[in-house]
């Protein structure tokens, strides 16, 4: 069975310096037919202006990842550490028992676009951890990069749930085919460009679902750049 969920469909929060699309249900979008895809809780699509952001915030029991589309976050937390997400980067933090954040845009004037996503935990009560890691280069020599994954293989990030998170990337009239182990989902997140889903186009912005079938296809029609994720 494949789906898709168009990106105007999703819910959408205007705060002047942050500007937010919501895959599923968050803060004031609810949506009880969207509160989250297996482990996938939250899928959020942030443009944060120059100069602003999210000051220290808590989290707990949530595994957290960025991706950096475009610009630069900031990034402080209770553990102590500070870094600077860049683009291609991708950003993994187990909020576990408990843990304190912030995320400021890195410039004064430029907005920064990016991902953020809620995955939920195996488990509770985890110890809070950070780590971040650029894949744009890897990216540039292949159509397809696991940047999460629930051991860390092949130099992903490690995230405590049963969840492999790929960066997917297609030229124009190019396929794409990913093998789809049994009793496992996907969810397609394009970030750019446009793909060949089922006989329909995703765009920027739009999401492709696929249960119990064993292959995906996709096929770019433009430069694209998806994320996929491979969920049990």
């Amino acid at each position: 069975m494949k789906q898709i969920l168009r990106s105007a469909e999703r819910g959408h929060a205007a705060h002047g310096w942050l500007d937010s699309f919501h895959t599923f249900s968050f803060a004031d979008y609810y949506n009880p037919d969207r509160m989250g895809f297996r482990s996938l809780r939250v899928i959020n699509e942030d443009r944060i202006d120059g100069g602003t952001g999210f000051p220290k915030h808590p989290h707990r029991d949530m595994e957290i990842v960025t991706y950096m589309i475009e610009g630069a976050i900031e990034h402080r937390d209770s553990l102590g550490s500070h870094s600077v997400l860049r683009a291609g980067e991708v950003q993994r933090m187990t909020a576990g028992k408990g843990i304190q954040h912030s995320e400021i845009n890195h410039s004064a004037t430029d907005a920064a676009h990016l991902l953020q996503i809620w995955i939920l935990p195996e488990q509770e009560g985890l110890q809070p951890s950070y780590e971040q890691k650029s894949f744009a280069s890897a990216l540039e020599k292949s159509n397809s990069i696991l940047t999460v994954s629930s051991d860390g293989r092949n130099g992903s990030l490690k995230i405590h749930q049963d969840m492999d998170l790929w960066l997917v990337r297609t030229k124009p009239q190019e396929d794409f085919s990913f093998e789809i182990q049994k009793d496992r989902s996907l969810w397609i997140q394009v970030i750019s460009g446009e793909v060949e889903f089922n006989d329909s186009t995703l765009k920027a912005g739009d999401a492709g679902i696929v249960v119990k079938e064993d292959r995906l296809k996709l096929r770019g029609r433009e430069d694209s750049q998806m994320l996929l994720f491979d969920l049990s």
